[in-house]
């Protein structure tokens, strides 16, 4: 019995020599029939299977290595004598390129945070500013697992990116994937913008830039350029704000828009109502085919158009008026005072969207336009410049509230609206901001409304609205009251009301715009 168990397990191990053996044959085999051709102009090779690994060395465009191991997105080459990890989106096989696509996550708002685990309590590791790109390592319903170029992985939420997949070659050209071309110099390409003392939009401005002024370009750090301003001073303006004088001067025989916004639609007519054609990437730039209105006929290739709104872009068309606002006099201002004060105001919803109805029957957005004019005259009278988003009952996009807020670089953006629940007892006034540097300026003007009318005040507050989070201008939105609440409905739809809230409000922008002359 013992000589037949002994005899089953030699057979058993001779087996599994043999297996081996065959395995170890077709991986030489396959190794050496393995040749992947190098398509990046340079390629690192590196000690491990990530960018985090430190560089062994390197090759160039069209050079031949041999595949060893590979592991997920990495593999393991032999160049040579030495060897190295490259990633596979830079290799192709058989001298035809290599046509995977990456997953790339876009940073849509600034100050995204990448976090350890996927849940807001975990811990921050970096944020992110808008158009940021990391690669994109998993997808969950609610969150993706990120890289960026230092092999620092972590998660940011679905809510606030957007997922594309881009070639090889597409992500070697990325501004945020792989090191930016220095350029000497930077012209600007909207109306208006803010220069600051830091790149992010939490820091003070220090100064304004207007279209068709060109700086010389000190550093570039993610989507921010430093700039030389004046002979003394310099700060940092959102580089998708204008072009490179290199950019400019390539396209200087056709006139171009450059996509602001992640996800931007380019629709089949010049209309928000048509069909989409193509979803376009923040930085993506469109030859201009025509004008129309207030919308861009553009080519998206040799044989396809579509239109884009002009609110969602940044262009290369120059100014017709030789007045600029650098030719107007700076005005001082004195407390008490909003000289030299730039306000847009936003009367909520229009059109066919009219916002929330009341227990009685009130109509949102006929409210929030008279509330608006009442405050807009108090406004003015203080000096203040005032624009408007909508003067009439007309339906307005909101990111083109947000791009009058930008086009004008709004000292403040005041979204007016009124409230409504399913639970008709809840009351009260609301002032929500988003970003941390629009928190200031809630908080003053919640004050203000406080102490003119006798609503429930429920404070400033976080609010996630598109109209403050893509602005980088200093907006609120004010909630004025419930008009799902029947006893509230009949004191917030009075003229007295609305005299008294904006009032308070406008005390309030007067108190913010003092506190920052002390």
């Amino acid at each position: 019995m013992k000589k037949i168990v002994a005899g089953v397990v030699c057979a058993f191990i001779l087996f599994n020599i043999i297996i081996f053996s065959q395995k170890q044959t077709e991986t030489v085999t396959s190794n050496k029939s393995g040749e992947l051709i190098v398509v990046n102009k340079k390629l690192n090779l590196r000690e491990g299977p990530g960018l985090a690994y430190p560089v062994t060395s390197s090759t160039n465009e069209g050079q031949a290595l041999s595949k060893l191991e590979q592991q997920g997105e990495w593999i393991l080459v032999a160049n040579g004598e030495s060897e190295g990890w490259i990633p596979s989106w830079h290799t192709s096989t058989d001298d035809q390129v290599h046509s995977t696509k990456i997953k790339v996550a876009i940073a849509n708002v600034d100050g995204l945070n990448v976090r350890a685990q996927p849940t807001t309590s975990s811990a921050v590791l970096k944020q992110l500013s808008i158009g940021d790109e990391l690669i994109v390592k998993k997808e969950d319903e609610q969150w993706s697992k990120v890289e960026d170029s230092t092999g620092t992985t972590g998660w940011v939420s679905n809510n606030f990116i957007t997922i594309t997949e881009k070639t090889s070659e597409e992500i070697e050209e990325s501004p945020n994937l792989d090191a930016v071309e220095e350029q000497s110099h930077f012209t600007v390409r909207v109306a208006s913008a803010n220069v600051r003392n830091e790149p992010n939009l939490s820091s003070s401005v220090v100064g304004s830039a207007h279209q068709d002024d060109t700086f010389e370009v000190i550093e570039q750090k993610n989507n921010w350029i430093k700039i030389q301003l004046s002979d003394d001073e310099v700060g940092w303006i959102y580089r998708f704000y204008g072009m490179f004088d290199s950019s400019v001067a390539a396209n200087s025989d056709r006139d171009t828009v450059t996509i602001i916004y992640g996800g931007t639609n380019l629709r089949e007519s010049p209309s928000t109502s048509s069909a989409v054609v193509k979803r376009a990437d923040l930085g993506e730039t469109f030859e201009i085919l025509s004008s129309e209105g207030e919308w861009y006929k553009v080519a998206i290739n040799s044989t396809e158009s579509a239109y884009v709104a002009q609110w969602v872009v940044s262009s290369n068309l120059r100014k017709q008026d030789s007045e600029t606002d650098t030719d107007l006099p700076k005005i001082e201002r004195k407390k008490g005072t909003l000289n030299g004060v730039t306000i847009v105001l936003d009367p909520g919803h229009g059109g066919n969207d009219q916002g929330t109805s009341g227990y009685r029957g009130s109509i949102e957005k006929d409210y929030t336009l008279i509330t608006t004019q009442m405050l807009q005259s108090k406004l003015q009278n203080a000096g203040a410049t005032v624009y408007l988003t909508r003067e009439s009952d007309m339906y307005v996009d909101l990111r083109k509230r947000v791009s009058i807020s930008h086009q004008y670089a709004a000292d403040a953006f005041i979204s007016i609206h009124y409230d409504a629940t399913e639970d008709s007892t809840i009351s009260g006034f609301t002032t929500y901001y988003y970003h941390d540097y629009q928190q200031e300026l809630a908080q003053y003007v919640n004050d203000g409304l406080a102490k003119k009318v006798t609503l429930r005040d429920r404070g400033s507050q976080e609010g996630n609205y598109l109209v403050l989070r893509e602005n980088y201008q200093n907006g609120i939105l004010i909630e004025l009251g419930y008009l799902s609440n029947p006893t509230e409905e009949r004191v917030i739809t009075t003229e007295f009301y609305r005299e008294q809230a904006t009032l308070g409000i406008y005390e309030g922008i007067i108190d913010y715009f003092d506190a920052k002359l002390e």
